[in-house]
């Protein structure tokens, strides 16, 4: 087993967990209740772990994580340089399209 994600939130850790099941990538929680314990850990040790099952499956999970990542990030609109967030599909100032992303 190697381990994937880890995050104080623990939002974001599922949401990881859920990305990669969908793919087919077989993981585990770690420290599901160590937060009883942290005032006597560390706080990062506390943190909700995931853990690949299959060490094979993660250079395929570093990618679709990095993927996820990556669509979080905002984009500047082409037209008139105005920055969006990254839940925007249109600028919120002029309303032209958000770019294509390239997958090279």
């Amino acid at each position: 087993m190697k381990l994937i994600y880890t995050h104080e939130n623990r939002l974001l850790v599922e949401l990881a967990k859920s990305r990669l099941e969908v793919a087919g990538i077989a993981v585990k929680l770690k420290n599901e209740f160590a937060q009883g314990a942290s005032g006597e850990l560390a706080p990062s040790q506390a943190w909700l772990e995931l853990w690949l099952e299959r060490d094979r499956d993660y250079e395929h999970a570093c990618q679709l994580l990095q993927d996820a990542e990556a669509e979080q990030i905002g984009w500047s609109c082409l037209d008139c340089g105005e920055d969006n967030g990254a839940a925007f599909d249109y600028c919120w100032q002029c309303g032209k399209t958000r770019p294509a992303v390239s997958k090279d």
